[in-house]
């Protein structure tokens, strides 16, 4: 990560606060880690108590403080934010997905809440805080905002959601000066895509579509997101940015 975060400005969110849920592990912890690196007051959330113990005890995590927010509880959510005081950027990052068990109408609302509805949830109670600092809000989206996956459908449904959230939030929230985009994920690695990156058939079909013919890594995600918050974006909103290696315009 040090090579991507040695592109911007050390300082570059130095005294700026950030907020990014499902910040505990994958995605969401790299996006953490890159803020921090930049100068940011990062706060991260989870909802594995686990993790959360785990992952304070971590040396290299020390810039970063580790708060426990269930994004799915309205009524935490409204307490949690305001307690924040000031707000610089806020990260959706928060996401589930629940392979052939997304028919099941529990499991279908289940990924629909966590992966859209919060994301809407800490929208509107960050948005007092945003207005005041002109910030950002970042989003996460997936390649499954564009193509179809049988066995998730509820996850599919929900990152397609995000690209249309995000551009009504542009809209809603531009006249208070807050910027509101989303990043769209390809196939990285992670603990949620293990099961196709661990195996070599899967892998490499995978790997081969993209047009860099490699898998992404979180750390790829990391400079689109301090771009997209920072000053070099100030006329960039309502927009969903591929981070995919080529995949989805590609072909077998």
């Amino acid at each position: 990560m040090q090579e991507i975060l040695d592109t911007f400005r050390k300082d570059l969110y130095a005294g700026q606060k950030v907020l990014v849920s499902g910040a505990t592990s994958g995605i969401g912890l790299a996006i953490a880690q890159g803020f921090a690196g930049m100068g940011a007051e990062v706060v991260a959330t989870g909802t594995s108590q686990a993790k959360l113990d785990k992952i304070r005890n971590d040396p290299a995590l020390s810039g970063i403080r580790f708060e426990h927010l269930d994004v799915r509880d309205r009524a935490a959510i409204d307490k949690f934010v305001p307690a924040l005081d000031s707000l610089f950027v806020l990260v959706n990052a928060a996401g589930i997905v629940k392979p052939d068990n997304e028919f099941n109408e529990d499991a279908y609302l289940e990924v629909i809440d966590v992966n859209m509805n919060s994301a809407m949830r800490l929208a509107m109670a960050a948005h007092p805080l945003l207005k005041q600092s002109k910030g950002a809000i970042i989003n996460t989206a997936s390649m499954l905002s564009y193509l179809a996956d049988d066995r998730v459908p509820a996850y599919c449904a929900s990152k397609t959601g995000i690209v249309g959230l995000t551009r009504a939030l542009a809209h809603k929230f531009g006249p208070d000066g807050i910027r509101v985009n989303a990043i769209a994920p390809g196939y990285h690695k992670t603990a949620m895509t293990q099961d196709l990156w661990s195996v070599p058939e899967y892998a490499g079909k995978i790997k081969h579509r993209t047009a860099l013919k490699r898998w992404g890594t979180v750390d790829d995600l990391v400079g689109t997101c301090l771009f997209l918050a920072s000053p070099a974006a100030l006329y960039v909103t309502g927009t969903t940015l591929p981070v995919d290696g080529g995949y989805v315009n590609g072909g077998w």
